[in-house]
């Protein structure tokens, strides 16, 4: 399955990721009800300042609106066209004022503190009020009855009681109650202006409809019942407002004036109450009831303004928990995270000591024959880090696998040694014999005279010098050196004619003459087998019938020889590969036989501090450059004759 891109490349980085996404989700729930309360409480603090903003001027238009009402239906009462028509206009003109200014703090407000109904409340009263002016044509050129105007006069009011709901409507529970009940009492305040309207238009006509005395009459029971209904269900400080009024000389004259009305009948309602009288009480009513409702609402404001204090105060320590909340969340989270990954980091960190440092310490120490303590090899984690936990079990097993490896080092080392010493002990044995065999021959070579017998114990000779060669390589790659030495040192015409002579294809080989240069007496022995394994392996990888040719020089600080086949060569990976070889003997790896030849040239040549480098031949083959250093070579003594074998009497062959 293919790696999500953005996933978490580390442990801690991934506890954090699942500890964080409960945790956004927490807080983005948390910040959505944080903001939905707080959203509330902010706008029901706003109420006051929202309402003195749009409230006031749509509550002052509908004042004049009610005025204008009251005088259209005195003028299209009388029956005169110029009666009361100069108060009329006045009045217009101040109604005008007052809407303009109502539309002008609606338009230009600052409506973003708004909610959509409250908008469309406020733009709903503007274009009712818009329809006042072709309703006032209809008025002064007397094409509308006064019960009519007064009607639609008051069809134009009606949106304000709309508007001054939606502006309190911000508030909830009890406090919701509290500001309906005092739109509702706004409501008494019309019904007063509109009874004042009709009593001015009967009082104009002279008399009353039916119909326009249902009206009246209706009006009056509809303030009465408002006014029974909801003052009582007021607070106690907006109720003992509106208690005193009801109990006051003003309160009484109006009742006194309504049920004046109500008994006079349709004909005589006109006359049923004095204008002087009548006109200021119903002016000073409507004034007292805008001033009661004024009061009233802003009471309700603010205990508003209280609650919202005081739920925004909680709303804040309840912020304050859940922040803390989450803060805490993502220590503990980060924390954790922390800790486990520093148990993690020690399992690696232990794990690599044991891959990088530990186990190639020790089987270096055993390779050079030293007892190792497995268990002081591989101590166990501190207990820390091993805990009652899933990281414990893993720290627990990965001690017994820590252990275990050490042990499987120290057995493997082990048996190589145990496998190095058989190998030793039968090359020692195979090389005693081949000696025995070689003085043997020897013998039999001095005492015949038949040519034919001679040129077979040559041939024997010859097989004989080739096992003893390969008796070497065993004793070389078992970590021991060969028992050949020499006395003197021997002139480097003879080591390589030895080496040659040591190989099956000799007579393929061609060498040139030597300079006048010998080989120190301890690195004979060595020389001799190196040149060799590397001339056998010119002439077994090259075609039977060439030649493989030798070139020599002299060099700053040494002795250089090259060996040249003429075979298909060595692609760059195989070259590098065999030269790796040669350059890590100590890398001996069992499995490799076709390579033994370039182990054993290793091992000689990291002996002597031997150069050995291969590389393409100029005919077509590998080259391999030997670069005898000064501490190999040393002045040439006597020749081969007199340069005798220690361990084996014999001379070079």
């Amino acid at each position: 399955m293919r790696r999500l891109i953005g996933r978490p490349a580390t442990v801690r980085a991934r506890i954090v990721a699942l500890a964080l996404a409960p945790v956004l989700a927490l807080l983005v729930l948390w910040s959505f009800a944080m903001v939905s309360v707080t959203g509330e409480l902010r706008a029901l603090v706003r109420v006051q300042g929202v309402y003195e903003d749009f409230g006031t001027p749509v509550d002052t238009a509908i004042g004049q609106i009610q005025i204008e009402r009251r005088l259209a239906a005195a003028y299209l009462g009388t029956g005169r066209r110029t009666a009361n028509v100069v108060g009329l206009m006045e009045q217009q003109r101040r109604t005008d004022k007052a809407v303009n200014a109502m539309r002008d703090a609606i338009r230009s407000g600052d409506r973003d503190r708004l909610s959509a109904r409250q908008r469309q409340a406020l733009d709903t009263m503007v274009t009712t009020v818009g329809r006042l002016e072709e309703l006032r044509q209809r008025v002064l050129s007397r094409d509308i009855t006064w019960d009519r105007a007064v009607s639609e006069y008051s069809a134009l009011v009606e949106p304000g009681f709309d508007v001054e709901s939606t502006l309190t409507a911000l508030q909830a529970g009890q406090l919701a109650r509290e500001a309906q009940i005092v739109v509702e009492l706004v409501r008494v305040r019309e019904f007063v202006s509109r009874e004042d309207a009709l009593v001015a238009g009967a009082r104009a006509a002279g008399t009353l409809t039916d119909r326009q005395y249902d009206t009246l009459t209706a009006t009056v029971e509809d303030r009465r019942v408002f006014e029974r209904t909801y003052v009582p269900d007021l607070p106690d400080d907006s109720r003992t407002l509106f208690e005193g009024f009801q109990r006051g000389e003003l309160h009484r004259e109006l009742v006194s004036g309504e049920d004046a009305l109500l008994r006079a009948g349709a004909s005589r309602a006109g006359d049923a109450v004095a204008a002087g009288s009548w006109r200021s009480t119903a002016d000073r009513a409507v004034e007292r009831y805008m001033l009661l409702c004024t009061r009233s609402a802003e009471n309700s404001a603010g205990r508003g303004r209280e609650f919202a204090h005081r739920e925004l105060a909680k709303a804040a320590v309840v912020a304050v928990l859940g922040l803390t909340a989450v803060a805490l969340s993502l220590w503990f989270a980060v924390r954790g995270a922390r800790r486990i990954s520093r148990r993690l980091e020690t399992l690696r960190d232990a794990a690599d000591l044991l891959t990088t440092r530990q186990l190639p310490d020790v089987i270096a120490r055993l390779s050079a024959g030293e007892n190792v303590d497995a268990v002081a090899e591989a101590p166990p984690l501190a207990d820390g880090e091993a805990g009652a936990d899933e990281i414990g079990d893993v720290g627990r097993s990965f001690n017994r696998a820590r252990l275990a490896a050490v042990e499987a080092a120290v057995r493997q080392a082990t048996l190589r040694r145990g496998l190095s010493a058989v190998l030793l002990n039968i090359a020692r044995r195979n090389q005693s014999l081949v000696h025995r065999q070689l003085k043997l021959v020897d013998t039999l070579e001095r005492r015949t005279d038949d040519s034919d017998v001679l040129e077979q114990l040559f041939r024997i000779d010859h097989l004989t010098t080739r096992m003893r060669r390969h008796a070497e390589s065993l004793i070389i790659l078992s970590g021991a050196a060969p028992g050949r030495r020499w006395r003197r040192p021997v002139p480097v015409a003879d080591v390589v004619a030895s080496a040659v002579g040591e190989i099956e294809a000799y007579a393929r080989v061609e060498v040139p003459p030597m300079p006048q240069v010998g080989v120190a007496a301890d690195a004979v022995a060595d020389v001799v087998h190196l040149i060799a394994e590397l001339v056998e392996n010119a002439t077994v990888f090259s075609p039977p019938k060439t030649r493989v040719t030798m070139r020599t020089a002299r060099a700053d600080g040494g002795f250089v020889l090259q060996i040249d086949d003429r075979g298909l060569g060595l692609d760059a990976e195989h070259l590098e590969e065999a030269q790796r070889t040669i350059t890590t003997p100590d890398d001996f790896d069992p499995t490799r036989h076709d390579r033994l030849g370039l182990y054993v040239v290793g091992r000689l040549a990291a002996r002597h501090g031997i150069e050995v480098t291969l590389g393409p031949s100029p005919y077509g083959g590998t080259t391999a450059v030997v670069s005898l250093p000064e501490g190999v070579l040393a002045p040439e003594g006597r020749s081969a004759d007199g340069a005798q074998d220690v361990s084996a009497r014999a001379s070079l062959p």
